[in-house]
């Protein structure tokens, strides 16, 4: 029996789509032909608190040790996370005399909007790239993986944070309950909890499938945040949908919950009345995603067939996972491009598709780039204006397969 990581309960799989390579394992030229490993990617549903998560985990030592995601490469994360810190700022009466630790800080992309209003900052984060970039931005950081030693640590050291946030992160940590207890012992009195992790009804109903992947050990309902936050004395008291990521929430949390927002009750019973503790729901989706996997197939093998030349954009987790999941790789893309220079010159795990700079996409005018970055399709749109101008089509996969 396979047991819940949160709750401890049951789980039954609902959709396999592996064994498949780490999505963020990028490939160096001269390692192209020594062999990937590969790992199961099945996601299974808790029968008792309806937390969705991979059936088996991989090592956080090795799904991060050489992390090449940094949040600033992309305006949208930029734009984010600037409104954010305002909000933050303004909703939480932070000011010079705050601290707001980030846990899962990448390169600082949120923190330096704190900071620049004054505020006592510290990010969290076990890359070094980010931690790097971050510090020469004048960020603190710790490079550490966060859980209740360090939290303890921080606070022996008088750190007690007026915020604690965590942005795309607790989809990542495979020991939840340590971190997650943690943060109820690190935040100061009257302090909150602010996450934002991707929904897993908008990733159902978008079929955003290639958002599963290795380093995304849960995908998370309202109902499975809030049975795992009071399990660890804190309540939600405040809950919102918001766009970014193709569909996230972001949950506030407090030891006081005499102030919760009337949203928490509503999303609660929405998630009921949707179903969200019924295996069902889940079943129901992985056969659409059976489905869509067989078109999207079908649909870029036959450009090839007609004679197009195809690309594509974004080199991120989601773009490796969905061309593994595909079975699509150099045989069919010439390249990918990707705005990250740590990237370029790599080619994407299993796939092994060469990564290059957007501007290759006007020296070399592919007829197609399927758009693998799907969440941020407009900012790229934008920026490839003259690629379009020239003739160039944007092939999108997700939520509905279309030509732009």
């Amino acid at each position: 029996m396979i047991v819940c990581r949160s709750c401890g309960g049951e789980v039954s799989i609902v959709l396999s789509l592996g064994p498949a390579p780490l999505a963020n394992a990028l490939r160096s030229a001269d390692r192209l032909d020594e062999a990937e490993t590969r790992y199961p990617l099945d996601l299974a549903v808790c029968r008792r608190c309806s937390l969705a998560q991979l059936a088996e985990t991989v090592p956080p030592a090795v799904l991060f040790k050489d992390y090449p995601y940094l949040s600033s490469f992309s305006d949208t994360m930029l734009r984010h996370a600037e409104m954010l810190a305002a909000t933050l700022v303004h909703r939480y009466a932070l000011d010079s005399d705050a601290l707001v630790i980030e846990i899962g800080s990448n390169d600082g992309y949120l923190l330096q909007y704190l900071r620049s209003a004054g505020i006592r900052v510290l990010g969290i984060d076990p890359a070094r790239a980010a931690c790097a970039r971050a510090e020469s931005r004048s960020i603190p950081m710790r490079e550490a993986f966060f859980g209740s030693a360090l939290a303890d640590a921080l606070v022996r050291e008088g750190l007690r944070p007026n915020a604690i946030v965590a942005n795309n992160v607790m989809a990542h940590v495979p020991d939840l309950n340590d971190v997650v207890a943690g943060i109820a012992r690190l935040l100061a009195p009257g302090g909150v909890f602010v996450m934002e992790t991707p929904y897993v009804r908008d990733l159902m109903e978008g079929l955003e499938f290639d958002t599963i992947y290795h380093e995304h050990v849960f995908y998370y309902s309202f109902t499975a945040i809030d049975q795992m936050l009071v399990r660890h004395g804190l309540r939600p008291i405040d809950v919102a949908r918001v766009p970014i990521h193709g569909g996230s929430l972001r949950v506030s949390a407090a030891v006081d919950a005499a102030r919760a927002s009337s949203a928490v009750a509503a999303l609660l019973a929405e998630e009921a009345e949707w179903g969200v503790r019924e295996l069902t729901t889940y079943r129901t989706f992985a056969d659409r995603v059976s489905a869509v996997r067989v078109e999207l197939r079908e649909f870029l093998l036959a450009r090839k067939k007609a004679g197009r030349r195809l690309a594509a954009y974004g080199a991120a987790a989601k773009g490796a996972m969905l061309l593994s999941t595909l079975g699509i790789g150099s045989e069919v893309l010439d390249f990918v491009v990707d705005r990250n220079p740590r990237k370029q010159g790599h080619y994407l795990p299993g796939t092994h598709v060469p990564i290059s700079p957007p501007e290759r996409l006007l020296s070399d005018m592919p007829d197609d780039v399927l758009l693998l970055a799907w969440n941020f399709a407009d900012e790229i749109q934008a920026q490839q204006a003259e690629y379009r101008r020239r003739g160039g089509t944007f092939i999108v996969p997700i939520p509905v397969l279309r030509v732009a």
